[in-house]
Parts: structure tokens; sequence; C-alpha cells
């Protein structure tokens, strides 16, 4: 398997170039279009459909936070969402307990904008978390916070739909 970061000439962290990654991706992905290859062999077809499929999972892994944080664990043997590694902090379990059922009762939008007020700078927090993790290669601290970002960006989704249902 290619890593993702070298597809686009990256090095291989955390914090990444994001201008490069989307310089990168339109180099990459324009070598391979279709109008390139309308009088190719049907091998050359399928290898340049091949090559934008990749192109594009890696370029859509690197430019999320969250899934390029996963990426990196599992490129060090780490899952983070391993149906058998069920262990998460008490504290956090409380709060996402709390934080569903009091996104349950928001019944406005300027609720629901107040919670997702409130859920924002908790994701941000996480990212700047495990932006440090990796810098101190602590990959399990990282682990941690990849399962608590991806509660919360889920959470910041659902609040949005509920946004939109109300307006």
């Amino acid at each position: 398997m290619q890593n993702y970061f070298s597809i686009f000439d990256l090095k291989t962290d955390f914090e990444i170039d994001k201008i490069k990654l989307e310089q990168q991706y339109k180099e990459q992905i324009a070598q391979f279009h279709p109008d390139k290859f309308a009088n190719s062999t049907a091998d050359e077809k399928s290898q340049a459909l091949q090559n934008t499929s990749l192109i594009n999972t890696a370029y859509n892994t690197l430019k999320s936070d969250l899934n390029r944080a996963i990426y990196l664990l599992e490129l060090n043997n780490i899952y983070p969402f391993d149906e058998k590694d069920t262990q998460m902090d008490a504290e956090f379990l409380i709060t996402q307990i709390e934080l569903r059922e009091k996104l349950e009762t928001l019944k406005n939008e300027t609720e629901v904008e107040e919670f997702i007020d409130k859920i924002n700078p908790l994701e941000k927090q996480h990212i700047q978390n495990i932006k440090e993790s990796f810098k101190m290669n602590n990959l399990e601290n990282a682990k941690k916070n990849v399962r608590e970002l991806r509660f919360y960006q889920q959470l910041i989704l659902e609040a949005n739909k509920l946004l939109d249902e109300l307006l």
C-alpha cells in the first residue's frame, strides 16, 4: 500500500501544509484525467481510474484532521475504533451522555446555535491535543483524543442537522 503522504510529497506527520496538499492533489488528479486517456487501451484507462481513486482517497483522508489522525495511528498499527478496544475514560462517557441528552432537549434555533458554540471549542481543543500528542509521539493519547474528537464532530453534525430541520 502506498503511503498517502508520499503521493503528495508531504512529510508523514499530523501537521501538514494544506495549501501544498491542495496543489499536489490538483497536479496529481490532472495527470489521470479521462481526456488524457481517450485513445488509450482498456488497461491504461483502468489503471488511470485506479490511480484517480487512490489519489481521491488519499486526499480526502489527509485533508480531514480526524481522518489524517486515524490514518497516522493505523500506520503505527493502532486502530482507534477497534471493536475489541472498548476502554474509554469514565468522565468522557458521562460527558457523552449529558451532551446527547442536552441535544435531545433543544427546541429552537438559538438553543441549537448556543449548543454548537459550546461544542466547537471542544472540537478545536481535541485537534490541538492530537497535534501535541503526535509531536510528542504519545500515540495512546492521540488515540484517546481521536476517539473523543469523532464524538464531538458527530455531535456537531447532528446539531447542524437539527438546526436545518428547525429552519
